[in-house]
């Protein structure tokens, strides 16, 4: 009796690659990859220039003038224009950018110079207080807050002014609402509003007169 064979069956081919080949092959290659990228950031690092944290020197452009001082980065605009160039019109009150006390107007905008580091404030037009009187005479919003005693204590008045200034530069023709929406970024401590509103409205007559003759 024989026994029949049975048909040899064909033998599978092994793949190219492992499984283990594969892994080691992502491996080295999510290491490259990662390798690369950190190399990047590292190149990318090196070739920022790194400033601080001592003080490093700067030029404010402020009423049309350069000044030079040296700063630490972390130093505001408001600390270094009252300690270190001399201009005590922006008033520290808050430091927290809730008063306005300290408003400056930087490239035709309303900001607050203490939420603003004086290192990025380079190559900015920087508008202060000191800088509104032409010829020795004062700003029609000068002249119009002095004129409807808009002031008490005077701490926010230098804040108030700038940003008067800044609003009416934007919208010449205001409404009362109009003003109190626009100053709505500054207190007053004295509760001089009314004031301070009247006088919006007079400067901005006084100066579209100004624009119109």
């Amino acid at each position: 009796m024989s026994l029949k064979q049975e048909p040899e069956k064909p033998k599978k081919r092994k793949p190219n690659f492992s499984r283990r080949g594969f892994l080691q092959g992502v491996g080295i290659t999510s290491g490259v990859l990662t390798t690369g990228i950190l190399e990047s950031e590292a190149d990318a690092q090196t070739s920022a220039k790194v400033q601080g944290p001592g003080e490093v020197p700067i030029t404010l452009t402020i009423n049309g003038k350069p000044y030079k001082t040296s700063v630490e980065p972390r130093v505001t605009l408001c600390d270094t224009l009252r300690h270190r160039l001399d201009l005590t019109a922006a008033k520290r009150v808050c430091d927290r950018g809730t008063c306005g006390a300290c408003t400056v107007i930087m490239d035709g905008k309303v900001v607050y110079s203490c939420t603003v580091l004086a290192i990025d404030a380079q190559g900015r037009q920087i508008q202060t207080l000191e800088g509104l009187s032409q010829n020795g005479r004062p700003h029609p919003v000068s002249q119009a807050f002095t004129d409807n005693d808009a002031q008490q204590c005077g701490y926010c008045t230098p804040g108030f002014v700038m940003a008067a200034k800044g609003f009416l530069d934007k919208h010449p023709n205001p409404t009362l609402e109009d003003v109190k929406r626009g100053l709505g970024g500054n207190l007053c401590r004295c509760g001089t509003y009314m004031g301070v509103r009247k006088a919006v409205l007079e400067a901005a007559g006084k100066m579209k007169g100004a624009r119109n003759g």
